[in-house]
């Protein structure tokens, strides 16, 4: 093998993958993979045994919890778009790829001209910030939904919070800091930016936001967390991760944005599901069932 051949040996191909939105073209952005032993409870209302089994009927292992990471930037012609950030650099190994995706796909952090957070969860926000502590960003206005922001940061010290939620608001906190006016927040509902419209989709966190992306009378649905994994939860909507915060609102949520996107044929873009992450549901049984959207070669 020629020497250019042996230095990529082992090597994955960049995260990144394009795909049409009408006018608009959306970039599926890889943050990484992290596999960890299944923790005890990772499914409040189902017994690790049912947990294994449906791990195990999607080809993953039965005792370890596979999280992937993906954002989603849209090439406006104005600017782009990125949809929430992934861990940012130092994150464990595997993931933090974001950064480099983007490079890859041929976009620079100065291209970003506005930052859409779903929820303030450590994935999502880490890469507002370099590793050197200044924004990530330079150029990019940063919107972040209204209940959110009141939930974690509303009281200025979290005092009201339970003692396990603390930490998540500090992070918050030392994460926004530095971006001062930069941020601006947004309504339930509303059009945050021309075309992107925040859709309430609250429980996995109270104040989490999906974000419809439309152009003319094409559409995808950025579903942040409504699912850990489409994969298992959309086959057991009922299930309550032990992540989600309000876990009954969690299910309702699921279940509604999951019956529109059946019922309207609606793409969805996930940031936990296998890269590139988008794809439809169809209902099936007693759930959904998750279809990844074709590739396409461009």
């Amino acid at each position: 093998m020629g020497e250019a051949g042996a230095s990529g040996a082992g090597a994955q191909a960049p995260g990144f993958y394009r795909f049409d939105v009408g006018d608009l073209t959306a970039v599926a952005l890889h943050d990484g993979v992290i596999v960890r032993d299944r923790p005890p409870g990772f499914v409040r209302n189902a017994s690790p045994g049912e947990v294994g089994e449906a791990f195990a009927a999607c080809g993953m292992a039965r005792d370890k919890l596979t999280l992937t990471f993906n954002a989603l930037a849209i090439e406006t012609g104005r600017g782009t778009v990125l949809i929430d950030t992934g861990l940012g650099e130092g994150a464990r190994p595997g993931a933090g790829r974001l950064g480099a995706n983007l490079l890859a796909a041929g976009l620079g952090p100065a291209d970003v001209t506005a930052v859409i957070v779903s929820h303030f969860h450590p994935d999502h926000i880490g890469g507002l910030l370099a590793g050197d502590g200044t924004p990530a960003f330079p150029d990019a206005e940063v919107l972040v939904p209204e209940a959110e922001w009141d939930f974690w940061l509303g009281d200025g010290d979290g005092a009201r919070l339970p003692d396990a939620l603390k930490a998540n608001a500090d992070a918050t906190r030392r994460v926004f800091a530095p971006l001062g006016d930069r941020l601006r927040r947004f309504a339930s509902g509303a059009e945050i930016l021309p075309g992107f419209t925040a859709v309430d989709a609250g429980g996995h966190t109270p104040g989490m936001a999906a974000i419809e992306v439309a152009s003319g009378d094409a559409a995808t649905l950025f579903v942040a967390d409504i699912t850990n994994n489409p994969l298992v939860f959309a086959r057991h909507p009922e299930w309550q991760a032990m992540f989600d915060v309000e876990p009954d609102r969690a299910v309702a949520t699921r279940r509604r944005l999951l019956d529109r996107a059946a019922a309207d044929h609606l793409r969805l873009s996930f940031f936990h599901a296998p890269f590139p992450a988008t794809g439809y549901v169809i209902k099936g049984g007693t759930g959904y069932d998750y279809v990844p959207a074709l590739w396409t070669a461009g």
